[in-house]
Formats: C-alpha cells, structure tokens, sequence
C-alpha cells in the first residue's frame, strides 16, 4: 500500500510540476524601475544573499516571485537536486527545509531565514519601494 501511495504522489508530481514552472512564468510580476545608481547598490547588497530552494515548490515560487518583483539578483541554489547546496543548508540551517534566505551580514554573521512569508518580509523591508527611495 505504501508504495502505491508513493507512486501516486509522483506520478501527481511528474504533472503538476511543468504545470506549476508555466504559471509562475506566466505571472511574474515587472520588476520595480530603480535608477541605474540605485540598482548598483542593490546588486552589491544581494551578493550577501542565496536563496535554498526546490524548483517546484510552491513556497519557494512565492518567494521567486517576489525577487523578480523587486528587481532582486539573489544567487538560486537547488538544495533538491544538488548535494552540495542540500548538505550546506543542513550544515548551515540546521535542517533542509525551503525555502531559506542565507543572510551574511556587514559583520560576518551568517542568518538562516526560513518561511515564505518572513524572507518576503525580509526583502521588502530591505528592498522595497520606499527604502529604494529612501538610500
């Protein structure tokens, strides 16, 4: 029984996936317009960033969604289908679990941010609108 559970869940995976990547390209977001100045900064600020995540999880769509929607260049590492960047969020999080914003700090200190809803939190806060203008 359990494997006829299991292959039911793949099989429904092996549909939706594609279904899924088609829908988060077809409603992302225009990114929000910067002066090229501004963009610059950002850019040199997301270089302390990497996004954990699995390719077709919905949580993780919701948190691509929001960085394309703030113009962001954060690095995207795969910790489903590379053991490199599963072992470095299990070592660095303490658990693989995604999506997970890898924070490095100004002063060294590394932060695992987990929950869809917290790092896009995050990113607005840091990278919205209002403290674009703000910089």
């Amino acid at each position: 029984m359990r494997i006829l559970i299991r292959t039911f869940f793949r099989g429904l995976r092996l549909v939706l996936a594609p279904v899924m990547l088609i829908s988060e390209k077809l409603s992302t977001p225009q990114a929000i317009e910067r002066s090229p100045e501004e963009q610059a900064r950002v850019d040199e600020a997301c270089q302390n960033l990497a996004l954990y995540q699995f390719r077709t999880c919905p949580f993780c769509i919701k948190v691509r969604k929001e960085i394309a929607r703030l113009g962001l260049n954060i690095e995207v590492r795969d910790a489903q289908l590379d053991p490199d960047h599963r072992r470095e969020l299990q070592e660095g999080g303490g658990r693989v679990k995604v999506p997970c914003l890898k924070i490095i700090h100004d002063d060294g200190v590394t932060e695992w941010l987990y929950e869809s809803e917290d790092i896009n939190a995050w990113l607005h806060r840091r990278f919205g609108k209002a403290e674009a203008q703000a910089a």
